[in-house]
């Protein structure tokens, strides 16, 4: 069994020979190879040229054989980019040009049949990258949800109090409604196009699903996952990374994911009890990524060691961290955790 082979069955709830592994973030800046790589060029200059974003993708899977899949190198705010709402990062985070404060505002944005067209780099970065990875590894293609992308749209970049977004959906709610059908429909073109390129499965980002209140969540966010997974080919897995949602996963199963990204809070055997018998929902997580910043390689081994312990035998597990790897964190440990994986 292949890393791809072996990726893919997992995320069909599938027997495999060990628990797949890949890491959100895997491409970053913890790598010396990708400081490197970055030196005297922005972000957005690496995500747009194709083979600068394939070259960051691979540098992770070439350091670390235990990799089962590489991920597109790319952000999720190029599907905002695309309709005509560019943004860019500044001292405090995410920064959009403008903020979409009006109904007329939201009319303008391009539709989404402009997507595949003004996003062709992504496509051309997977292309190369199916090429070089062949049929030994994954490679995942990724968006963010409607709704995790309307809160910097609709707050015009990072926030704290995400009081515009929720006034929205509160108090505007055809407007709320004009935005996710659009994002809905602009999303989906994304991942196909990144499907027809070579992607053998796809992550949905859903970071802020934590601020939907219970009631709130199936409006807000649900029902627009719900969207673009029917909008997808039936073939190809699709993982829902809902942080601080877990509790959630009959729900997410319900809107059609493969497999639900849990983050570090949870232990994943309280959460497989929340799903219903018979429901087939792999789960993927969710080693807290400030171990590796800090503990030491026995630590790090012992904490991988038991989540493995904990899922072991079950089908329909992938390891990963519960959310991204951080810059802080030591070169040494993931290489220790990886290593414990496949050992």
């Amino acid at each position: 069994m292949n890393s791809r082979e072996r990726f893919l069955a997992a995320c069909r709830c599938e027997k495999t020979d060990r628990p797949p592994a890949w890491i959100m973030r895997q491409a970053g800046r913890y790598l010396p190879e990708y400081r490197a790589l970055k030196a005297g060029r922005d972000f957005l200059t690496l995500v747009r040229t194709p083979e600068l974003a394939a070259e960051a993708t691979l540098q992770p899977v070439r350091r670390f054989p235990a990799l089962d899949a590489a991920i597109t190198f790319s952000d999720i705010l190029v599907i905002p980019e695309a309709l005509g709402q560019p943004y860019r990062f500044d001292e405090n985070g995410v920064a959009m040009e403008f903020t979409l404060d009006s109904a007329e505002a939201i009319a303008r944005l391009a539709p989404a049949e402009a997507v595949p067209e003004k996003l062709a780099y992504v496509a051309a970065t997977q292309r190369i990258l199916r090429r070089e990875l062949g049929d030994a590894r994954a490679l995942l293609g990724f968006a963010g949800t409607p709704w995790t992308l309307a809160t910097y749209m609709v707050e015009g970049g990072s926030a704290k109090q995400f009081s515009k977004i929720k006034a929205l959906a509160w108090e505007r709610p055809r407007d709320f409604e004009a935005l996710m059908e659009k994002l809905s429909d602009a999303v989906a073109a994304y991942l196909n196009m990144q499907i027809e390129a070579g992607a053998d499965a796809i992550q949905l980002f859903d970071s802020w699903a934590a601020l939907c209140a219970a009631d709130e969540y199936e409006r807000f966010s649900l029902r627009w996952i719900r969207r673009i997974v029917a909008a997808l080919p039936a073939r190809v897995p699709v993982i829902v990374f809902a942080k601080g949602m877990a509790h959630f996963a009959a729900e997410i199963a319900d809107a059609g994911a493969s497999v639900l990204g849990v983050d570090w809070t949870r232990d994943l055997r309280d959460v497989r009890r929340g799903v219903p018998a018979g429901t087939r929902l792999a789960l993927q997580g969710n080693l807290d990524p400030a171990v590796l910043n800090f503990a030491d390689v026995a630590v790090v081994r012992a904490r991988a060691r038991a989540l493995l312990d904990a899922t072991a035998g079950e089908r329909g597990f992938i390891f990963n961290l519960g959310h991204g790897i951080q810059p802080a964190a030591r070169v040494e440990n993931v290489a220790a955790v990886l290593e414990e994986i496949a050992r």
